[in-house]
């Protein structure tokens, strides 16, 4: 986060050079059928665009159906590819590649003694987040982390104050105060909701990693942890899971992986102390 405001100043202006125009409900909604075209997802997905959503996006069922919900306040041209690598190419390719699996039920999962699939799991979606930008900064996981972290020390209102270091925006501040306190009876005691750690956690143990981990079996694999996938490989039916399209070429992947450690002043030394 340190290094972002360096470079740009401010989260606001961040937002402003690297997240492009907000986007309207029928961009949104072109942007949405482009990608599902691109992966051949049209037929699986149903759309629902929301003003109420806590995050930027989710998956969740509606009548059997898979459908993508989008936040559309404020979601910037530039970050939408993001959100759709997140939530379809990570979330629900790996949901459905589960499904090929004999982890698919939780009775085999623990007769292998897997580990849960998180951080793995949102820590790959947040690297998606960011795949191909310039700017490639971990900036909301990292806040995310930062905001729980400060929220089981502090009251909602020192939490508001704090990130106010961070974020200028008392809209943007207010967001994430709300996803680090929700759950809470009473606001005014410390206290936090601590799920949000593992987008960081998991990028992480991933960037780690990055140049010997078989990024496509932890795809095809599905809802796996990272350090299961090799043991798993004996178990495995790879017939008819899928890779999102960007992941591909795993040379380039590779690069925009050391790309993003680069970005944010993650070396190799530093990363080693991940566990």
């Amino acid at each position: 986060m340190d290094r972002a405001i360096i470079h740009f100043g401010t989260y606001e202006e961040f937002e402003e050079r690297t997240g492009g125009r907000i986007l309207s409900k029928s961009q949104i909604i072109s942007l949405v059928r482009k990608y599902l075209k691109k992966e051949d997802l049209e037929s699986e997905i149903q759309l629902n665009l929301s003003e109420d959503l806590l995050s930027r996006g989710s998956m969740t069922q509606k009548k059997g159906r898979p459908q993508l919900n989008v936040r559309v306040v404020n979601l910037r041209e530039n970050w939408c590819e993001g959100l759709l690598r997140h939530e379809l190419g990570t979330h629900y390719l790996r949901s459905v590649n589960t499904r090929y699996q004999l982890w698919g039920e939780q009775r085999q999962r623990r007769d292998l003694n897997l580990q849960h699939f998180n951080p793995t799991e949102e820590g790959l979606a947040s690297l998606h987040s960011v795949l191909f930008r310039d700017h490639p900064f971990l900036w909301r996981a990292a806040l995310l982390y930062y905001v729980t972290l400060k929220a089981a020390h502090m009251s909602f209102k020192d939490l508001f104050n704090d990130i106010a270091r961070f974020v200028h925006s008392p809209d943007v501040r207010w967001d994430y105060c709300v996803r680090a306190k929700r759950g809470q009876t009473d606001t005014t005691f410390p206290g936090a909701f601590c799920k949000d750690q593992v987008y960081l956690d998991g990028a992480l143990q991933l960037l780690k990693r990055r140049r010997s981990l078989d990024f496509h079996l932890l795809v095809r694999l599905g809802k796996v942890a990272h350090n299961d996938i090799e043991r798993l490989v004996e178990h495995c039916q790879l017939d008819g899971t899928r890779i999102p399209s960007f992941m591909t070429d795993l040379r380039a992947y590779r690069k925009q992986l050391n790309h993003i450690a680069t970005c944010n002043g993650l070396t190799d030394s530093l990363l080693a102390d991940v566990q």
